[in-house]
């Protein structure tokens, strides 16, 4: 099978950072999906292991978490899907990944495709989409509504870094699933009319101080942040922004972070990080699943949109390295897709 791997670690620029190869088709055993490729999303995620984690043994790895495809065939324990079956999923840290034609794929954090999407506008939806949707009702515990209650409640989010891939996905969940009220941070036109289009009821500067901009909407105190990317930079201003007992939730690496400045206002601090479930065979891995396919009904009854920000066309090294340096440059808006080998 057609695949896209490397074997060092090495600059997106350098000729064999990513490679076209061929690899043996994978059989599928257990609670296994052999899933046919169709579409892919490229997250910065990607680009941090590409960087840091080699092929082993001198075998080619291949990266890439988010994935539509068909199942071809099942393992003997698979119960939720059938070959025929269109699925969306982002995978798991610890397996080859979706920048192949063919991939494994364990069935519990698996869901069904929505079916108002292309291949490619449906492949920019589940790492961000399962991103979100834990960091916004597992850690941040917003409260959750259906989506024709349409009630507000007294939550206020702060979105840091609202125009990325995460943040692109989570306004769309908190508007349509939640009565918060949401505040997103973009610093270009471009990027802050992008989260206007998505449902934020506020846009402020992330390049100018929060608090004076954030004073000026004249609607009180956060009640949560959602800390995409710069925790490092904004942290130590957050406990002036929150209630007490407000809650902050981070998926950036920021490295050392005093944490003590959290406590006079008894504020928590929590990590999102996705792959945990699929890492650690969690006793609710299916959670993923789950989630998934209530996306899929959020999806086709018109609440949430793709967030596809630039299809690069065809599934290949050269369109994967274009990608990744769209991602390392920190610009892009939205999801950037490839589809089709």
């Amino acid at each position: 099978m057609k695949a896209v791997g490397y074997l060092k670690s090495l600059p997106i620029t350098d000729v064999e950072s990513l490679l076209d190869i061929e690899l043996e088709q994978p059989v599928a055993t257990g609670h296994d999906l052999l899933v046919k490729v169709k579409a892919i999303a490229v997250n910065p995620v990607d680009c941090k292991i590409r960087k840091r984690v080699a092929g082993e043994n001198g075998q080619y790895k291949v990266i890439g978490w988010d994935a539509v495809g068909e199942v071809v065939a099942t393992g003997e324990q698979v119960s939720k899907f059938k070959p025929g079956d269109a699925v969306y999923y982002a995978g798991d840290l610890n397996r080859q990944g979706s920048n192949a034609e063919y991939q494994l794929v364990d069935q519990r954090i698996v869901g069904r495709k929505p079916t108002s999407l292309s291949d490619a506008e449906a492949a920019a939806l589940p790492l961000t989409a399962i991103t979100a949707w834990e960091l916004l009702f597992e850690h941040l515990n917003i409260q959750k509504q259906s989506p024709t209650e349409n009630k507000k409640s007294n939550e206020i989010i702060l979105v840091i870094g609202a125009a990325g891939g995460v943040g692109s996905i989570l306004i769309q969940l908190a508007k349509a699933i939640s009565g918060a009220t949401i505040i997103g941070t973009a610093s270009r036109e471009s990027s802050q009319q992008w989260v206007k289009q998505l449902g934020a009821d506020h846009v402020i500067d992330h390049s100018q101080p929060l608090q004076s901009q954030i004073e000026a909407l004249n609607i009180g105190l956060i009640t949560h942040i959602a800390s995409l990317n710069g925790t490092g930079s904004y942290f130590d201003g957050y406990p002036d922004l929150l209630v007490p007992f407000g809650k902050i939730a981070m998926i950036d690496d920021p490295g050392p972070l005093d944490v003590m400045k959290l406590k006079l206002k008894s504020l928590s601090l929590h990590i999102e990080f996705m792959f945990a479930r699929s890492m650690f065979n969690a006793v609710d891995i299916d959670e993923q699943g789950k989630l998934l396919s209530e996306l899929a009904e959020l999806v086709d009854q018109g609440y949430v949109k793709t967030t596809v920000g630039k299809n690069l066309g065809k599934i290949n090294a050269e369109n994967l390295k274009m990608a990744h340096q769209q991602l390392e440059s920190g610009q892009s808006i939205g999801k950037i897709v490839l589809e089709g080998f």
